[in-house]
């Protein structure tokens, strides 16, 4: 994987992040993280997610499948869209 540095900052990403919008949601947290591991085999080190993913789920199901290794992951997430619960 050709890393890349994001912005000025040290931090090397992949060129493709993988974005959760459906974790927690209509792709079950098993099939989820089958899906993280398998981008983090192919060298995706960046991931998307946000708050207002199925309220809040999309965070949960991230966070729990990279807990072993959230040092090797960017985790890029937005907030202030207010949600109903």
């Amino acid at each position: 994987m050709d890393y890349r540095y994001l912005g000025r900052s040290a931090l090397k990403v992949s060129p493709l992040c993988l974005g959760a919008m459906m974790f927690g949601g209509e792709t079950d947290e098993p099939t989820s993280k089958r899906i993280i591991d398998k981008a983090f085999e192919q060298g995706v080190n960046f991931i998307d997610t946000a708050d207002v993913y199925h309220a809040g789920r999309s965070e949960e199901v991230v966070g729990r499948a990279i807990a072993d290794r959230r040092d090797a992951w960017i985790v890029a997430t937005k907030f202030g869209f207010p949600t109903t619960s």
